[in-house]
């Protein structure tokens, strides 16, 4: 009796301790959680962070902690983690919908849909009252590919609200994906019958019937959307789309035209109705005036839509009236300071102009909106290559390859190809191969840096074998370009194997397509060193002719023998 007795009295006096520990490390964790709660308030996210992981290693069962964490894994790209951190949650609070909810859709986020379908079912089982459930398991279904129980999701979600367009056109969207078209078509008859003053289901109806070729019965669908409202604008949209189907192309452009003045119709059907308007008349080669003034009337009633100008601009450039686009370019960036696609439709205005003064200008001041987009430092450096500003080029590509993403490669190649090629020009021979040589370690396929370098070592009677063996490359690469066939031909002549340059040279003559009058003079260059002098000349006549101006060609052509040009090296 008496071990009893002790025994109970260990016992309790062992269970007291524990408790008391226990209590005093939940007075710990609940100060640094609360810590970090107070942290990830006010903006110190990553003292939050830490707090809440010296937190974890005094519970690591805190429902609450856990789902904390998660939301900072996912910030750090740690799916996994987030993931794991949001089913020790649900583990450890089994009946709490937020941890639940969030667990779920992150898995849905993730595309781990036959995970997320679970949970989501789960979730309905537990909370069945909640009706925006069904429409995320039927999303999860769908994209996991099963779309019959996707069907049966949105049937138990049309059982608790009722039917309606949004459930309807969820239903019709996956019968039509299951190709059954009978079903699809029976979700628009109930939509009819349940809302017979809506215009626009008898519309759909009808369309339903234009997809499926049967024109009869879309007219007569139509025909009901206009006695139940003549005013309603899809309905100019819808028979336009018949008549283009039955092939009365004018009456299609009448209804078009009507649709497009309607200002009950909204700004994006509209431009969708454009675009396909103005392709059918590229399509059948007419005249695209008509549609000019139709943008004019458009632009009128809408004039600060920027997406109709910039449409406006590109016809206006396809007609060849750039001064007119311009305008519409530039009224673009003007309304909208950050609307990338004007600014880039008036740099290409530019350089098809090669109007270099005003390449630098949109440049630059591109550079100022958008200080980390690429693109506009490259193109800043074309526009001061142009213009002969050698030092200026250089310093925007470098500072361009600052703004390249790293593991962008090939575009970072692409300028120290620039640079090798800006070096060159300027004289500095051994700064363009240094250049070259980062290029292509960057990009060891970058096929204009392989021409360039080949032939300019070429040029300098420098490492010839090297610039053969990144010449074949590019012939390897592409085959059929007259340039760098040349290019192959050149190095050849150089290395004094005249019939292998000769035979490159002819098949770069074969495939050129611009008339090159550089490859012309090779031509002559290599007939005279192959033993042909009277067709050399011949050669270097025409290239003169052709409008080529050297000093060297015309001494050549003078003295009837070769010269080597050694402004070129």
């Amino acid at each position: 009796m008496v071990k009893r007795v002790i025994y109970a009295f260990l016992c309790l006096f062992l269970l007291m301790q524990v408790k008391g520990q226990t209590a005093g490390e939940q007075r710990k964790f609940d100060y640094f959680f609360y810590e970090g709660l107070n942290l990830k308030n006010t903006g110190k996210y990553d003292a939050a962070f830490d707090v809440f992981i010296h937190c974890l290693s005094i519970d690591s069962t805190s429902a609450p902690l856990l789902y904390e964490l998660s939301s900072f894994y996912m910030q750090l790209d740690q799916s996994g983690k987030a993931v794991e951190m949001l089913r020790q949650a649900v583990l450890h609070s089994r009946n709490n919908f937020t941890y639940k909810i969030a667990l779920a859709t992150t898995l849905r986020s993730l595309k781990m849909y036959d995970e997320a379908v679970d949970a989501y079912e789960e979730l309905i089982a537990a909370w069945p009252e909640k009706i925006e459930l069904y429409y995320y398991l039927a999303d999860a279904l769908t994209q996991n590919g099963e779309i019959n129980k996707a069907i049966d999701a949105y049937n138990m979600l049309e059982s608790s609200v009722g039917m309606n367009e949004a459930i309807s056109m969820q239903k019709y969207r996956l019968y039509s994906m299951l190709e059954e078209s009978d079903a699809a078509f029976e979700e628009m008859r109930k939509l009819s019958a349940k809302f017979p003053t809506e215009a626009r289901y008898p519309i759909m109806t009808g369309d339903i019937y234009l997809e499926k070729g049967n024109t009869k019965e879309a007219y007569e669908s139509y025909r009901k959307a206009y006695a139940i409202d003549p005013t309603n604008p899809y309905y100019i949209v819808a028979m336009a789309n018949y008549y283009e189907a039955t092939q009365d192309k004018e009456a299609a452009e009448t209804q078009i035209r009507n649709a497009l003045v309607n200002e009950k119709l909204d700004i994006e059907t509209k431009v969708a109705i454009l675009s396909r308007y103005i392709l059918r008349l590229q399509q059948s080669q007419k005249e695209t005036n008509h549609a000019n003034e139709l943008f004019e009337t458009l632009i009128e009633q809408h004039p600060e839509e920027t997406e109709l100008r910039i449409m406006y601009g590109r016809l206006l450039v396809a007609n060849g009236k750039n001064h007119e686009a311009k305008f519409q370019f530039q009224l673009v960036t003007e309304m909208e300071p950050d609307n990338t696609v004007g600014w880039q439709q008036l740099l290409d205005l530019s350089l098809k102009s090669q109007d270099s003064k005003e390449v630098i200008r949109l440049c630059t001041k591109c550079i100022e909106l958008f200080p980390d987009a690429p693109e506009y430092y490259f193109y800043l450096g074309i526009g001061y290559y142009q213009e002969a500003n050698y030092p200026k080029a250089l310093e925007t590509y470098y500072a361009g390859i600052h703004v390249v993403p790293p593991e962008n490669k090939e575009l970072k190649s692409t300028f120290y190809g620039q640079i090798g090629d800006i070096y060159y020009q300027a004289k500095q021979q051994e700064s363009a191969y240094e250049a070259y040589e980062k290029s292509l370690e960057l990009n060891d396929k970058n096929i204009t840096v392989l021409n360039n370098y080949a032939y300019f070592l070429s040029l300098g009677n420098k490492d010839l074998k090297k610039a053969e063996r990144m010449s074949a490359q590019c012939i390897k690469l592409e085959p059929d370009n007259a340039t760098y066939l040349d290019t192959y031909a050149w190095i050849f002549f150089k290395q004094g194997n005249y019939k292998l340059a000769k035979f490159y040279i002819e098949s770069a003559l074969q495939k050129d397509k611009s008339a090159s009058s550089e490859l012309i003079d090779h031509y002559g260059d290599i007939l005279y060193m192959s033993g042909n002098k009277d067709e050399a000349i011949s050669q270097w006549k025409q290239a003169k002719e052709m409008g080529k101006i050297s000093e060297v060609l015309d001494r050549k052509i003078k003295e009837e023998k070769y010269i080597e040009d050694e402004n070129a090296q």
